[in-house]
């Protein structure tokens, strides 16, 4: 087992990991941790630390941004949750996402809010404007190409996410684009 597989077998628990400015590993979970994932987070301290510091290199300015604060017209429970499952996605992909090409805008985008927004106007309500992240909504990503991601839902079957929002070659007439 490597620090990667540690971080992984911690988070699918339901255990937060973040690092403080001393570098120590900073732990918050509902019920306390079994003392053997303790343990493993322990003996992969060091290279945990290296790992969600390197992980989260390409993508680090607009996720510090994001953690700092809840951005405005979206509800605080599901900023918390894209927070959480922004450093699973990272630990877990963000490699092979920025190697596939995949933007801080593709995986972190929120729609922007028009001037003056109606008091009941959500960001998360276009889902055509919203990241990768926004939608994961505690799922996990199983696969991820240049232009898709694939979500495991509850029922063991997939969602797939097209970082682009076309349809995948439907019939003609199938998008307005068609006739642009």
């Amino acid at each position: 087992m490597n620090a990667a597989d540690a971080l992984k077998q911690a988070i699918a628990i339901g255990v937060r990991i973040a690092i403080d400015e001393e570098e120590n590993l900073m732990l918050e979970a509902a019920v306390r941790p079994p003392s053997e994932v303790i343990a493993l987070l322990s003996r992969h301290k060091p290279e945990i630390v290296n790992l969600l510091k390197s992980v989260t290199a390409s993508y680090a300015d607009v996720f510090a941004r994001l953690e700092s604060r809840c951005p405005d017209h979206v509800d605080e429970e599901r900023w918390r949750q894209c927070i959480d499952d922004g450093r699973h996605f990272l630990v877990s992909w963000g490699d092979q996402a920025e190697a596939l090409g995949w933007t801080a805008k593709d995986l972190f985008g929120l729609h922007q809010p028009p001037g003056e927004p109606h008091p009941s106007y959500q960001r998360l309500s276009r889902d055509d404007k919203t990241g990768l992240l926004w939608l994961l909504r505690g799922r996990l990503v199983v696969a991820l190409t240049e232009t898709t991601a694939a979500i495991r839902t509850t029922g063991n079957s997939a969602i797939i996410y097209r970082k682009c929002h076309k349809p995948a070659l439907g019939p003609l007439g199938d998008s307005l684009e068609d006739f642009a």
